[in-house]
């Protein structure tokens, strides 16, 4: 052999080998998510984004996919495909930092944020830095880190992050708690990834939503922080997928029997410990025919100790619990089940969607004014893309949650994480319609307007909720209040990975605006 025909054979072999996916997974709000998931709802990919994050080898896929389907790609589509294409092809395109090799590869990049939100009340900067990076180890192990530290300061903020006009802002977890006017705030990423052929099991620390929502998701949103699970993904057949985790969770409980004094006087000399907490959940997605799927699952909240009965993937987790707390509620854990119907393009460039999450019913009195317990909520909406204009998509959803649902009696199994609802931000005993216009004039300049009615009941007493009062109060009881929003948005992506975005939202009377930049994420 030539030395040119053995350079040509080497090269060829490295190409391949660095062409594997990247088995990390990629920041569930990535625009990448928005452009598969409507080149799903036009029809020329199936894509599995019901559970995210994913992983990026799955989008470098799904791209994949699309490219058989260029043709019917618009100009703009064109652009923005070669673009996501570049990003998730590993290599293909420039980073702060790069080690590649055949068995191992590191890309990083910095991240940092800026921005400043002002109008009724408010004077808000805030600014980050931190860090990404990401690779793998052979052709199966993926990681990922990413270290987020931002800073708020100014005047007229929600300190909580949990007053209802905050919305499906993400919660934080403080590192200061002197201050009205100042927030230290870090978001921590990271996981390990293992991929094969039909399945990836994956340990991290990381954001876990299910089914679909447009300003929220009523069985498990990002309005909780981050916390740490596992995670398992199976797909025994192609229409046929299985996915479980499970997850250490914050109480915000104190445990007294167990917190212990400290020598000293220091910060009150007392070691204090929480109550522990977790989730177990499971799901099945079934693809029912091209481009309609169903999907079921239940989930447990329980404390107190890691339970090895929730950590088998296939455990029916009800009534499993049921026997081992010989059905005294008072022993037993906080168990939930859920459902979605998901339709895409079966009528033309539409995504309809209904998910339904049920906290407690009585399926025998579910028709009975007087003696029926339906705690639960739904979400039902649908989009049309490609209306009036290429690229513009129109849509409307209706969310309702009736009265107690996330709601336990024992604290420490609410629906929730460091305080923050698990499922819809909104809560229970209210509804919200939303009407929402997308458009992309341009490549990469993403144009969104939003309109939102919400009324709000209040959240009742454990004494409504648990003694069986006959009838249930009626949903929206002890009427709170009734609020309409306008939003619009728009952002666009300069470079790789460099956003720049303004905003503007009205809602009781209040104005804001914002402006910002985003690197990294």
């Amino acid at each position: 052999m030539t030395n040119k025909s053995f350079f040509l054979l080497g090269t060829i072999v490295l190409s391949i080998s660095l062409s594997f996916g990247q088995p990390a997974y990629e920041r569930h709000t990535n625009e990448v998510y928005n452009y598969l998931s409507r080149m799903a709802q036009k029809g020329l990919l199936f894509f599995d984004d019901n559970i995210r994050p994913l992983s990026k080898t799955y989008i470098l896929a799904c791209l994949d996919t699309l490219e058989n389907h260029r043709s019917s790609l618009t100009d703009i589509e064109k652009n923005e495909f070669l673009f996501y294409k570049k990003e998730f092809q590993e290599g293909e395109r420039k980073r702060i930092l790069a080690i590649k090799d055949t068995s191992f590869t590191f890309w990083a990049d910095p991240v940092f944020t800026a921005s400043f939100t002002g109008g009724t009340g408010r004077n808000i900067k805030s600014t980050s830095s931190g860090i990404n990076f990401w690779g793998r180890i052979g052709k199966h192990l993926g990681y990922q880190f990413s270290f987020h530290d931002v800073t708020i300061n100014g005047n007229g903020f929600d300190t909580s992050f949990s007053n209802l006009f905050a919305g499906s802002i993400t919660g934080i977890v403080k590192q200061n708690d002197f201050s009205n006017k100042k927030i230290n705030y870090t978001e921590l990423r990271a996981s390990l990834r293992y991929e094969a052929s039909r399945f990836s099991v994956s340990l991290g620390q990381d954001y876990l939503t299910w089914g679909y929502g447009e300003n929220g998701k009523v069985v498990l949103s990002d309005k909780a922080p981050v916390y740490p699970y596992l995670r398992l993904d199976y797909k025994p057949l192609s229409w046929l997928s299985f996915y479980y985790s499970h997850a250490w969770l914050r109480s915000n409980v104190i445990d007294s029997a167990i917190s212990y004094a400290l020598p000293g006087n220091i910060y009150g000399s007392v070691r204090f410990l929480e109550v522990p907490k977790f989730m177990a959940s499971h799901s099945v997605d079934i693809r029912l025919k091209k481009g309609l799927n169903f999907s079921f699952g239940e989930s447990v909240i329980y404390n107190d100790k890691l339970n090895i009965g929730f950590l088998i993937p296939i455990m029916f987790f009800k009534a499993y619990d049921n026997a081992s707390a010989n059905d005294a509620i008072e022993k037993g854990s906080n168990g939930q089940f859920f459902l979605q119907l998901s339709s895409r393009n079966q009528i033309k460039n539409t995504h309809l969607y209904g998910t339904m999450f049920i906290d407690e019913i009585s399926i025998g009195k579910i028709f009975d004014k007087q003696k029926q317990r339906n705690q639960l909520g739904y979400t039902v909406g649908g989009s049309v893309t490609d209306l009036l204009l290429p690229y513009m998509t129109f849509g409307i959803e209706y969310t309702r949650i009736r009265p107690f649902v996330y709601r336990n009696f024992i604290p420490a199994q609410n629906y929730t994480h460091q305080n923050y609802l698990l499922g819809d931000w909104m809560g229970n005993n209210g509804d919200r319609i939303i009407g929402f216009v997308r458009y992309t004039p341009i490549p990469r300049l993403k144009l969104y307007a939003r309109y939102t009615h919400l009324r709000k009941g209040g959240s009742g007493t454990f004494d409504q909720q648990y003694n069986i009062q006959q009838p249930q109060p009626p949903f929206l009881f002890d009427f709170q209040q009734r609020s309409d929003e306008g939003f619009f948005s728009a952002s666009y992506e300069y470079v790789y990975r460099l956003n720049l975005s303004t905003s503007f939202r009205r809602f009781d009377n209040v104005s804001l605006f914002n402006i910002g930049m985003t690197y990294g994420l």
